[in-house]
């Protein structure tokens, strides 16, 4: 039964659990550690970004709230540009982005180069909230790996950027 084994057990009763693990190479159990990690972090993560979408408005969602900082940090954008930069359908960034409007947070823009197009702006309210909420979440950053070693910062940027790369 699925339910009741751990990590590990999953994975040995999978076909990874076949494959020969060559000297120096990290073993299933340890990989199954990372896993885990991974899958506390991405819980935190969803808590943190409900948490700061709700200090920019009650109302405001998780996944606007990620459209909305995207849009704040890019500056004006097209709807495409903003789907392929988000991974995302251009019909999910319309939605998105009429709510978005509603609120006040962003306005069109025609495009001068391109009258049948706009552009997707972040308001200067919304500027306002997103840097402030950015502000406070990267001082509890700071504050929290000050505490750790130099070393250690840099091992996990370094192991963060392999990550990203082998991700890509």
């Amino acid at each position: 039964m699925i339910a009741a084994m751990d990590n590990t057990d999953r994975v040995a009763a999978g076909s990874a659990a076949t494959l020969p693990v060559a000297p120096g190479q990290a073993s299933d159990a340890a990989i199954s550690d990372v896993e885990e990690q991974f899958t506390r972090l991405f819980n935190q993560v969803s808590i943190a970004m409900r948490d700061r979408a709700q200090r920019i408005h009650p109302e405001l969602q998780p996944g606007s709230y990620k459209l909305l900082t995207a849009i704040v940090r890019s500056g004006p954008i097209h709807a495409g540009a903003l789907a392929d930069m988000l991974y995302t359908d251009k019909s999910v960034i319309s939605r998105q982005v009429k709510l978005l409007e509603d609120m006040g947070f962003v306005e069109r823009k025609t495009d001068p180069e391109d009258r049948r197009a706009s552009f997707i702006a972040a308001t200067p309210e919304a500027i306002e909230k997103v840097n402030e909420v950015r502000a406070a979440d990267q001082a509890t950053l700071y504050r929290s790996l000050r505490r750790w070693s130099d070393e250690d910062v840099r091992r996990l940027a370094g192991l963060l950027e392999r990550l990203n790369e082998v991700t890509r």
